[in-house]
């Protein structure tokens, strides 16, 4: 059952007019289950990827040997290292999970200020432990994801969770926060915001520093990483949708019109592989696009040691392509 939608007005930032992205070739491995959301690299070079069913996969370095880590019974997203080498779990439903080597699923963090996330969405992980994660919506659930880009009534925050259990905010009232990263010396703090198609910044050494854009992405950005290759790597789960676009600054019941369709009938991603690469600074290193029939709507992306590992929602295959060279 879908939730009714309250549209709030936005004015779309104007699109780049010119894109000579690099042609991008994947290959895939097939995966026993649909919607592999993101990749995590493990020390053998295997890769960790959730399932819409709850199931966490690790695929063997060359795909011919898939095993089931453990099941979170919720909805796996974002997937990171522990410093003690559990996985750190994203779970859509239920909210921070650790996995150990025994597949046991243990809660971490369900609920901030006494309110259960809704939608617990990435993360990335401090060498002392602390994490820093996004909650995409307060408004809508994994399920619904479109209607808050439809709405856009930035209820998304992000924030850091230390040893000691300490929760604080760091960005509050954000378009829909997704993929989160930081900085080779871990004191800037990286976020993609979907709904306003940016990368965002925040520098963690100034109390009440305000987060600034890092690059403004030719789409809706989902996951990011920082890569081996120190680059801040960024998926683009779909182009910017021209209705959207058109819609965000007019009259709200247009959208309410529109999320009474049928999801057929909707705006959707194109069935393109779109991701970028940015240095630190906010550089485009990579701009890199390509099709494959079994590929499409990148939301999950790692670079490690001349290998770039891609996951979707949208598929039941994870892709891959060798690090390109700059």
């Amino acid at each position: 059952m879908k939730s009714s939608i309250a549209p709030v007005r936005w004015n779309p930032p104007p699109a780049d007019p010119v894109r000579h992205p690099t042609s991008l070739q994947v290959s895939t491995v097939a995966v026993p289950g649909h919607g592999p959301e993101d990749a995590l690299i493990d020390e053998d070079g295997s890769v960790l990827t959730g399932l819409v069913d709850g199931r966490i996969l690790r695929v063997s370095p060359d795909g011919t040997a898939i095993s089931v880590l453990g099941d979170t019974g919720g909805r796996p997203l974002g997937l990171e290292w522990l410093p003690d080498g559990k996985v750190l779990v994203c779970d859509a439903n239920r909210g921070l999970l650790t996995l150990d080597k025994d597949g046991r699923v243990t809660t971490l963090l369900a609920e901030i200020d006494g309110r259960p996330m809704r939608f617990c969405n990435n993360a990335a992980v401090d060498p002392d432990g602390t994490i820093y994660f996004s909650d995409s919506s307060t408004r809508f659930g994994f399920e619904n994801w479109k209607g808050d880009l439809l709405e856009h009534s930035a209820t998304g925050s992000v924030y850091r969770l230390t040893p000691d259990g300490t929760v604080t905010r760091l960005a509050a009232n954000r378009a829909f926060p997704n993929g989160v990263a930081l900085s080779a010396d871990h004191q800037t703090l990286y976020w993609a915001e979907t709904a306003t198609y940016a990368v965002y910044k925040l520098d963690l050494r100034t109390p009440d520093a305000e987060p600034a854009v890092l690059a403004r992405v030719p789409g809706l950005p989902d996951n990011i990483a920082r890569g081996s290759d120190g680059l801040i790597w960024v998926t683009i789960g779909s182009p910017r949708n021209a209705l959207l676009d058109l819609l965000l600054p007019k009259p709200p019941i247009l959208r309410k019109l529109v999320w009474a369709l049928p999801d057929a009938l909707q705006p959707g991603p194109a069935d393109i592989i779109e991701v970028q690469a940015y240095d630190e600074s906010g550089t485009l290193i990579h701009d890199l696009r390509g099709k494959h029939p079994d590929f499409r709507m990148p939301t999950g992306v790692r670079e490690h040691n001349g290998k770039v590992w891609l996951a979707s929602i949208g598929t039941t295959t994870i892709a891959s392509f060798p690090t390109p060279a700059h």
